[in-house]
């Protein structure tokens, strides 16, 4: 399954603009709102899990975080992000990746992944990504996780997901999580259409 989930990703990564993905923003405004939220300090340990090509590394070393790892299942994404950073991707760590089997070497203060989870539909994958997840983000730490709501799109990218509510993703992560915030988005597609997402904010409780 790995094989094929890299496969599908390269392919989408190494033949579509950037912009013509439905989940392309210009800046992510919502994720960065949340992770400011967190009052993390600038030499924070944040990793953002199935980053694509997205522009958060971006906007994180513009408002002055130094301390920043990006992971994703696809090459092909990655080596595009690390050519748009140019000089200041020197900053940023670039893990090839796929979640579903990933044992972490790092202990992070934040967890974010915008629309990553949902794409794994199988139960033991979901497993893994979540024990991925606790292995990874130390206590106190923050895990911030979007995906489709229960109203959201069945299918994304050609590939089946799993839509979930804010519960559902705090069940996954386990009680050792508190669940701070939580609210509905829809997301604006580059093609004009609309994405329901849920947003969760939770923090790994100490001991």
């Amino acid at each position: 399954m790995s094989d094929t989930r890299q496969e599908h990703w390269d392919n989408i990564f190494a033949t579509k603009d950037e912009e013509a993905v439905s989940w392309f923003q210009v800046r992510p405004e919502t994720s960065l709102r949340l992770i400011r939220a967190c009052g993390l300090p600038k030499d924070a340990s944040i990793l953002d899990v199935g980053a694509g090509r997205s522009r958060l590394p971006d906007a994180l070393l513009e408002e002055g975080f130094t301390n920043i790892a990006v992971l994703d299942v696809s090459a092909a994404a990655l080596a595009k992000t690390k050519a748009r950073l140019g000089d200041r991707g020197r900053a940023v760590r670039f893990i090839v990746a796929d979640l579903a089997v990933w044992q972490p070497d790092l202990t992070v203060d934040l967890w974010h992944d915008r629309a990553v989870l949902h794409f794994l539909t199988e139960e033991r994958d979901r497993a893994a990504y979540a024990q991925a997840l606790r292995r990874a983000v130390r206590p106190g730490g923050f895990v911030l996780i979007s995906g489709f709501a229960p109203s959201g799109p069945e299918r994304c990218s050609g590939l089946p997901v799993v839509r979930a509510d804010q519960d559902a993703i705090a069940s996954l992560l386990g009680p050792g999580f508190d669940l701070l915030e939580t609210f509905e988005e829809d997301h604006q597609t580059p093609s004009g259409g609309r994405q329901r997402l849920v947003f969760t904010r939770c923090e790994r409780r100490h001991g």
